[in-house]
């Protein structure tokens, strides 16, 4: 999913249990050392009563694990009109140890009737038993009771028939509207089920390691089509005109990754290189922006599929524009839903930005359909073996794409560069090979990153030798490969296990370096009292690299301890250290270090490479929130930007300076505010005046063309303000016919958005559009105007959720509050409107932890941090307690100390510049 922060996170413990000889190779984890039979007898009383008032026979979170599903056939008919709908199941299960009650999962639906089969019941026709359904909402749970025990080791089918409303959110199975051309809204049903919410749709046995084949059957009106995961099979008339697709069975996966669609939709398809079927789908009227995303499917599944060396499992691919999604996308397996503007790209009104995120959102969900569709986690604890990787396929992916963009550093990169390309590649394919169609945990990774190639190809024992020394099993090549898993295991394992980055200090002394190794620690100083505390126990394996002045080579250690000392060959004048960024971790220089590189970007900055340059800018700012680095240090190292040809660079040193601006501007502290506007205005003059206002030359040069443009403008650069008007100004006497370039689309919109007339016809456009692209940079234009009336029109109609829908509210409110004239307005909103906001949203849901930390975590003054702990304290006492309460007081108070020791510095540091 490409929005991770959706995820619940649970701490488990898990061990393999293989069941043998009878059924075919099933793999399913026992956590119980007596039979769930065994623990109800002993004392009922420690378990939970269910809705009727009879006691519930199963009290933990996760379900027993005697009973596994093979087989679900659901049926499915949705109602649009009614926005209801009914269904029944049939679920083939195998029975591991004899049990009275059969627990599964159930949320918000309405059970008619549950029986059950045996398979002599099955082979011979006889009519299910009657089975007495328990609730215990609590766990989102149902107990079915059966008459006798069920015997191990057998097979049985449970039939349930139930109905439920179509989810008014975004989860479970739910309606979306859109409205055509002509003003009429049409609605349709979607499901969305990650993590924990297959539930809400049919009962279900709704936890990753539950794997199974689904056979999916949908009825539905002649005006609409149906799609699922797997492609459809025929298609039988009904009495009353109803038609009822029947659709594959899948192949065996997780419960959240089922899905299907009632809706009007249309589509573009292509055929990839292994003969795979991709459809892009998208309403009606915005089937011409889905394109651009056909091809750049086709052309992102060709290469995973060379990359892992796997086809692609199904024989089709669907991905589909949904008009209301909380998220950026979600990658149900063959049928792939995102956000509208996560999809289409319209060449008219989508920027270059927009396409990379299209294309980024796309290969993230395509990467999922190896790493969490083919291989799952075991359980949400290992969420980044899903997340982690998709991430890295997708930015390995765009380098393909985009070879000019060579994005930055993650763990899995760090681990890439460690182990080499090769290694790790055939790492990745032994791992999805070895585990396809099954479950697997942190463990599994390493061990096939350890022995990287396939058992296939080993001598014996399943060890795996370099090409030159495929000898004989011995000993020592046992204990050599023994010795490798370890140490690999044991190095990721102080990534993945805790928390935080490492900072590495290093102390240059003649030709040693001295290493020390600490928790990074933002908004912590080495002199507030609880540094060292939060410091304690902390110890990561870093593969670190570096280089120096006097060579060109790349060195590398591994540093496993606190403190490490290296010999240098020769006498260098500077040292470098994560040579491209590829490490994950942030390096500060004690003594000359950091005085010896800023030197060296003012002499000769393309002594250094690139990415080293933009990854000093990055560390040297992040140092000054923990306490390790002045501002005016990180300041000067900005000095040289001017003569940077390397757009990242320059990007990354213009967003750390925005950031400053930003800050104070918020607080009002208007001298440093204006002295700091025309330093950046005065120092970045020739980047200014060399932007054009074209969609021309490369991918950086537009990037760079859309921000350099957009902050001159905020500044009231005149230039830039008058060119903006200009165009906003012929766009509106065009009837909004005029085709501004997509790189300033935005710039413009935002500087019209501040007349009242420019305002108004704004919301206008903003209605009609069909380009969720466009609707994005007009909803951002608004919610910059200084017009508080202007704004809370905006929140009422983001409330309302017609005009701009509920999924954009979250967003709408974050950009309210960065605006200075909002940012007290969007706070009070939520404040004095917190229980309609929790009609709207789950509490514990993406929207309404964006919508709280996005009204507060900006905050920087006392006052308002006082006014935080309140809400929040009153919050508690009404029982709407989130864990994300603590983490923004925290930044709020980070925010307040980084202010007042930091803005002295950056007050004089203006004067002598300026």
């Amino acid at each position: 999913m490409a929005n991770s922060c959706r995820k619940l996170i649970f701490n488990i413990y898990l061990v393999f249990y293989c069941s043998a000889v009878i059924m075919p190779h099933i793999c399913i984890c026992s956590q119980f050392t007596s039979s769930p039979i065994d623990q109800f007898n002993k004392d009922p009383r420690a378990f939970p009563i269910a809705t009727n008032g009879e006691i519930f026979p199963w009290h933990e979170l996760r379900l027993p694990t005697v009973i596994i599903p093979l087989h679900y056939d659901l049926l499915i008919h949705p109602n649009l009109t009614s926005l209801d709908f009914v269904a029944s199941e049939k679920i083939e299960v195998l029975v591991r140890d004899a049990t009275q009650f059969i627990v599964l999962h159930s949320k918000d639906l309405e059970i008619l009737n549950a029986s059950l089969q045996s398979e002599e019941d099955v082979r011979y026709r006889k009519p299910g038993e009657s089975l007495t359904v328990l609730s215990y909402p609590a766990h989102q749970q149902i107990a079915l009771l059966v008459p006798e025990k069920l015997r191990a080791d057998l097979r049985y089918s449970v039939a349930i028939d139930f109905q439920a409303k179509l989810a008014d959110g975004f989860e479970g199975f739910y309606k979306s509207t859109y409205r055509t051309l002509g003003g009429e809204t049409r609605t349709i049903a979607v499901t969305d089920f990650e993590p924990t919410e297959a539930r809400m749709a049919f009962p279900c046995f709704d936890e990753p390691l539950f794997k199974a084949n689904f056979s999916i059957k949908i009825r539905r009106e002649s005006r609409h089509i149906a799609l699922s995961n797997m492609p459809k099979v025929k298609t039988i008339e009904l009495e009353g005109g109803l038609l009822e697709d029947h659709f594959e069975t899948t192949v065996k996966m997780s419960t959240y990754l089922v899905a299907y669609i009632v809706c009007d939709f249309t589509s573009v398809s292509g055929t990839a290189s292994s003969g795979v079927k991709v459809s892009i789908y998208a309403s009606p009227d915005k089937w011409s922006q889905t394109h651009y995303a056909l091809e750049a499917s086709l052309k992102l599944l060709d290469y995973y599929e060379n990359y892992f060396d796997i086809h692609y499992p199904l024989p089709k691919l669907d991905l589909v524009a949904i008009p209301d999604f909380a998220s950026g996308a979600m990658e149900n397996w063959g049928l792939v839903t995102y956000r509208e503007t996560s999809l289409l790209f319209d060449p008219k009104k989508s920027s270059i930005s927009d396409k990379l995120w299209v294309t980024k959102v796309i290969a993230h969900e395509l990467a999922h359909q190896w790493f969490g569709n083919l291989v799952t986690m075991e359980w949400w604890n290992d969420i980044w073996l899903n997340e982690g990787f998709a991430t890295y396929m997708e930015l390995i992916s765009l380098n393909i794409t985009y070879p000019e963009l060579q994005f930055g550093a993650c763990i899995l990169n760090m681990l890439k560069d460690f182990l080499s390309e090769d290694t790790f590649r055939k790492g990745i394919i032994h791992y999805l090979k070895k585990f396809s169609y099954r479950n697997a945990k942190n463990d599994d990774l390493w061990h096939s990153l350890s022995n990287n190639c396939l058992e296939s190809d080993s001598a014996s024992g399943g060890f795996c030798y370099s090409d030159s020394k495929k000898t004989s099993n011995t000993l020592a090549f046992q204990l050599a490969f023994l010795r490798k898993n370890v140490e690999l295991k044991e190095m990721m394992a102080t990534w993945t296990l805790q928390k935080g980055i490492p900072l590495v200090v290093v102390k240059r002394e003649g030709r040693s370096l001295r290493l020390q190794q600490e928790r990074f620690l933002s908004g912590v100083s080495k002199e507030d009292p609880e540094w060292g505390t939060l410091q304690e126990r902390y110890l990561w394996h870093i593969p670190v690299t570096y280089s120096t002045s006097s060579s060109h080579a790349i060195h590398r250690h591994i540093l496993k301890l606190k403190t490490d000392t290296l010999d240098l060959s020769e006498k260098t004048d500077w040292v470098k250290f994560n040579v491209d960024s590829n490490g994950y971790y942030i390096v500060h220089y004690e003594g000359q270090g950091w005085d010896e590189l800023i030197t060296l970007l003012n002499q000769n900055h393309t002594l250094l490479r690139p990415k080293d340059r933009l990854g000093l800018i990055h560390d040297a700012f992040q140092l000054v929130s923990a306490g390790r680095l002045t501002l005016d240090k990180a300041l000067d190292l900005t000095r040289y930007l001017q003569r940077e040809t390397s757009i990242p660079a320059l990007l990354k040193g213009l967003e750390y300076l925005e950031l400053l601006y930003r800050m104070v501007e918020r607080r009002n502290i208007s001298d440093v505010t204006e002295n700091l506007k025309h330093y950046l205005l005065q120092y970045f003059k020739p980047v200014i005046d060399t932007q054009s206002w074209v969609d021309k030359g490369s991918v950086w040069d537009r990037m760079l063309r859309s921000t350099v443009l957009k902050l001159a403008c905020y500044l009231n650069h005149a230039p830039c303000i008058q060119k903006a008007t200009e165009l906003f100004s012929q766009w509106m006497e065009s009837s909004g016919k005029l085709n501004i370039p997509t790189d300033v689309l935005k710039v413009v919109y935002s500087v019209g958005a501040q007349t009242t007339a420019g305002w108004n016809y704004l919301l206008e456009q903003y209605e009609l559009s069909l380009s969720g692209a466009e609707k994005n940079k007009i909803l951002y234009a608004l919610s910059t105007s200084k017009h508080q009336e202007k704004l809370m029109k905006l929140i009422e109609l983001g409330m309302e959720g017609k005009v701009i829908k509920t999924q954009d509210l979250a967003a709408l409110l974050f950009a309210i509050a960065r605006n200075p004239e909002g940012q007290q307005l969007a706070w009070n909103f939520v404040k004095e409107n917190w229980t309609h906001l929790l009609k709207k949203f789950d509490l514990g849901s993406f929207p309404i932890r964006m919508i709280v930390s996005g009204t507060t975590s900006h905050f920087s003054s006392k006052d308002e941090l006082q006014e935080v702990e309140l809400f929040f304290e009153s919050l508690k006492a009404q029982g709407s307690h989130l864990d994300i309460f603590q983490i923004i007081l925290e930044t709020i108070s980070k925010n307040i100390k980084w202010l007042e020791k930091n803005l002295p510095t950056l007050r004089k540091w203006l004067l002598i510049t300026t």
